[in-house]
């Protein structure tokens, strides 16, 4: 495993990490594409979760030193907890979640966040959830629209995220947004986050062009996802005729290890043969010009262009 210090924090976390997604025989994410309007609520109860193959997936994770884990919606919170008690790490980990209901669109104007009784109450039902004492990195996934509608906004994240660390609930605090450059812009600006966190790939690039070196001088951390683009990126490939999903997989996860500033890549994994596939990626981690022009082709392919496109106007406010 290859791990990257974040300096300001004193920690060291590994360059891919393990997202909790457990999936349907389709291929989509449990829970969002089950009852979405009732998994991305509190106390949401997914059956199933956790169980042999997610022990398993853990194990492997251990084997090969990952110790950055992120998990989303009750279930996955709750397997989490449960798993780490029956497959216990055999070194440190992070775990990084976020309050249910309160971020992304799921509360107009993101206004629980922002009220600190509402927020710990939050935390504290989600180490009760999860049987820990604290939450390593508590993401805060505020929109554009919480600082339009509330000048205070940030003021109010600095004394909350204060305070949760103060009563030692929270160890770091992460930023998130759909809202785009404008938003991460301000949120490594307010000072009182330590890592961002953001969708980011070599189709959805946008925070190469200011976000990531703001980020970088600032010392915070950087967590990416959706590396695979929801499955775009196999889609890409059968268009051009690369349909050896496993090295696609592969040179995705190369590309976010190339880029200097980015502390940990967060991936999904099925089964223990997809993760350990997505693990070989560390072992030759420099991009090579046959693996650059896999690339190449990659961008040649109608689906690329689209969503290239698209994802980077979405960001930049084009």
């Amino acid at each position: 495993m290859i791990y990257r210090k974040i300096d300001k924090l004193g920690i060291e976390l590994s360059a891919i990490g393990l997202g909790g997604h457990e999936y349907l025989t389709d291929g989509s994410s449990r829970g969002f594409n089950e009852e979405f309007e009732n998994a991305v609520k509190p106390g949401y109860q997914g059956r199933g979760y956790g169980g042999d193959k997610r022990r398993s997936l853990l194990k492997v994770a251990y084997e090969h030193g990952i110790n950055f884990f992120d998990v989303t919606i009750d279930p996955e919170k709750e397997a989490l907890g449960r798993n780490l008690r029956e497959v216990p790490p055999p070194y440190d980990i992070y775990i990084q979640t976020r309050p249910e209901g309160m971020g992304y669109g799921y509360d107009p104007n993101n206004r629980k966040m922002g009220d600190y009784q509402l927020l710990k109450a939050e935390v504290q039902r989600i180490l009760a959830l999860m049987g820990r004492e604290q939450i390593d990195f508590l993401n805060f996934p505020f929109l554009q629209s919480a600082l339009d509608a509330d000048p205070e906004y940030l003021e109010k994240m600095r004394h909350n995220i204060a305070a949760l660390k103060r009563e030692g609930l929270i160890r770091f605090a992460s930023a998130d947004n759909f809202s785009g450059e404008s938003t991460y812009l301000s949120q490594v600006d307010a000072g009182c986050f330590d890592a961002l966190a953001m969708n980011f790939s070599f189709a959805d690039d946008g925070a190469l062009q200011s976000v990531l070196p703001r980020a970088g001088a600032q010392g915070m951390g950087v967590i990416t996802r959706e590396l695979f683009q929801k499955g775009q990126l196999f889609k890409m490939g059968d268009e051009v005729g690369l349909v050896d999903r496993d090295l696609l997989s592969r040179m995705a996860i190369k590309w976010n290890l190339s880029i200097p500033t980015i502390t940990t890549s967060l991936i999904g994994a099925d089964n223990t043969a997809h993760l350990q596939n997505s693990l070989s990626a560390v072992a030759e981690p420099e991009l090579i010009d046959s693996e650059n022009a896999v690339f190449a082709t990659l961008r040649t392919a109608p689906t690329y262009s689209e969503y290239a496109e698209g994802r980077r106007a979405r960001f930049l406010g084009a």
